[in-house]
């Protein structure tokens, strides 16, 4: 659908400075913005939690040409049991590779150029060892689901999004809202769809007109719909509006309108030093324990 686009992908983490680490350093994105809330979201950003919580932007460039990982630390919550919903995220970077190489951080070869790497709390992405030159490095999310006739009539015929390739022998297929934006690869699994605690959200943005369509759509077809349209505030920027949804296995897919969400999604040159600023202050972060250690006398 024209107007539509594939924004981020939610993360809760448990350890803020190791998973900076690795998002920083390993992979070699930017922080885009940070921003700190007192109270949990309205439209359950953060998960199920009222207390206070962080939301930091990471990616290989601005948000509004780029597909990016939003990092949700939710204050005193170290880490998260992980499901089988998630299954990874591929990207094309040779200096990632080069990265984790350099920095001893684990890697496998799962494919020829294909290396497997977990991020902190156990996350999946799949590096391949080329660069991509002026385009977004992040090629596409995988997604486990149950039943793939099920979750393909969902994601096509009733969000729109275009089949680029399907293998009904290999049980999966990849979708996109265009051809060059971070595509969605649903892999059918045996089973059902395990969420646990960890479950993360994917993000897309279509023009704020299109929002009450796509609730009444939703209702109109028996589809859960998470949270009504609703309109979430961020202190000092933009006020957007959202609708949360959730496909047949339970994965949760925000849509934000597109033209207040260009606005609020602006690279915060001070991103880094919020993050970093945040972390120091954190006495339960393991980079605030870690500074702070006595020296060994002697």
């Amino acid at each position: 659908m024209a107007g539509r686009r594939a924004l981020h992908f939610v993360f809760k983490v448990g350890n803020r400075f190791q998973t900076t680490h690795f998002f920083r350093d390993v992979l070699g994105m930017k922080v885009l913005r940070h921003e700190e809330f007192e109270e949990g979201c309205k439209a359950a950003c953060n998960g199920p939690y009222d207390g206070k919580w962080s939301k930091t932007m990471v990616g290989f460039g601005p948000e509004d040409d780029h597909f990016v990982a939003e990092l949700t630390y939710n204050y005193g919550i170290g880490d998260y049991k992980l499901g089988n919903d998630f299954m990874g995220i591929t990207l094309a970077s040779s200096q990632a590779v080069s990265n984790a190489r350099k920095l001893e951080w684990p890697l496998s070869e799962v494919a020829e150029g294909v290396f497997e790497i977990e991020a902190p709390g156990g996350y999946k992405f799949y590096l391949q060892n080329r660069s991509l030159l002026q385009s977004d490095p992040v090629l596409k999310v995988t997604l486990a689901v149950s039943d793939l006739q099920k979750s393909l009539h969902y994601w096509s015929n009733l969000l729109g999004m275009k089949i680029y390739e399907q293998d009904e022998e290999k049980q999966r297929a990849l979708l996109g809202y265009a051809d060059n934006q971070c595509k969605l690869e649903l892999q059918g699994i045996k089973g059902a769809v395990d969420h646990a605690a960890a479950f993360g959200r994917i993000a897309f943005s279509c023009p704020h007109k299109e929002l009450p369509d796509l609730e009444d759509l939703m209702k109109k077809e028996n589809q859960t719909i998470l949270t009504p349209l609703v309109s979430l505030d961020t202190p000092g920027k933009a006020t957007v509006q959202v609708v949360i949804l959730a496909d047949p296995d339970g994965h949760e897919i925000c849509f934000v309108g597109d033209e207040a969400f260009r606005e609020l999604s602006k690279m915060d040159p001070e991103g880094s030093k919020l993050l970093d600023d945040a972390m120091a202050a954190d006495k339960s972060d393991e980079w605030f324990a870690e500074r702070n250690k006595p020296k060994a006398s002697g």
